[in-house]
């Protein structure tokens, strides 16, 4: 048994207890199973187990002081500000020119450590529905979600999971489909992400995207957030590709670039190879 099941395991009996002593009455945490959380309120963050990562690339979920960690806060506290001033409303998309460039991680981790405050609610959206990842690093698994949603008129409410790091909520890919680029085009779709966006317009909604080159479907989700994060992995996009990806965003509104994977760091006056996520 894993030790999040275990701290699942030890909250269910917890809650017996408590359901006994008031009546039956149960508390939110009643919800919580090992594959998937359910809430009808996104309101309700009840006292769950901390969440466990063994995911070495969430390196915000540790707690550790490290380089990494630190750009990480550094974006972060970049974010927050952009929106204190006005520059977007609290929504943003992660995409990048091509895959294999870390926009996932940086969705994850930026999530992580906005939750990780006091002051920050957020929901990150799995909208990278031809290759879902983020419940994986997570080491969690869902069996419905946002294709779900659009497909079958379940309410989003009902498919949010809850992660245990501070009040970070998931809303997972859901199902496969054969036609993503029909799918997020269609009004259904649109619809969805502004019902997201308007029912938690105090919360960071930060939704993970395809890669903009190879797919269409960030140029509809584009149209929806207030802002576009973008990931430019060192050594590994060309010029031409990140100009060319660039230029499709540039009607829309471009909060910044993350670098991921910058070669030389200094910390602490010591140079080195970290994996590091830099705003510029």
């Amino acid at each position: 048994m894993s030790r999040i099941e275990k701290a699942i395991e030890l909250a269910a009996q917890k809650r017996e207890g408590m359901s006994s002593d008031t009546g039956g009455i149960e508390d939110s945490a009643s919800q919580v199973t090992p594959a998937l959380h359910r809430t009808s309120s996104y309101e309700a963050f009840a006292s769950i187990p901390p969440a466990v990562i063994k995911n070495p690339f969430l390196v915000t979920a540790t707690g550790e002081n490290t380089p990494a960690s630190e750009q990480y806060r550094k974006l972060k506290s970049s974010i927050v500000k952009l929106a204190q001033l006005g520059r977007f409303d609290k929504s943003l998309m992660v995409t990048s020119a091509i895959g294999g460039e870390g926009k996932t991680l940086t969705s994850l981790n930026l999530a992580i450590t906005l939750a990780q405050e006091f002051d920050h609610t957020v929901l990150l959206v799995e909208a990278d529905i031809r290759r879902p990842t983020i419940m994986k690093y997570m080491d969690m698994e869902a069996t419905v979600g946002l294709t779900d949603c659009v497909l079958d008129g379940i309410d989003v409410g009902d498919v949010l999971v809850k992660t245990g790091i501070g009040k970070l909520s998931v809303l997972p890919a859901g199902r496969m489909v054969p036609n993503p680029v029909e799918l997020f085009s269609s009004n259904r779709m649109q619809n969805i992400l502004l019902e997201i966006k308007n029912r938690y317009p105090d919360r960071y909604l930060i939704v993970d995207t395809t890669p903009l080159l190879p797919f269409a479907e960030p140029q509809f989700i584009a149209n929806v957030v207030g802002g576009v994060l973008f990931v430019v992995r060192e050594g590994y996009t060309s010029v031409d590709k990140v100009t060319k990806a660039l230029g499709l965003l540039k009607n829309h509104n471009l909060l910044g670039v993350v670098c991921n994977g910058m070669s030389q760091v200094t910390s602490g006056g010591k140079s080195g190879y970290y994996g590091y996520y830099g705003y510029k």
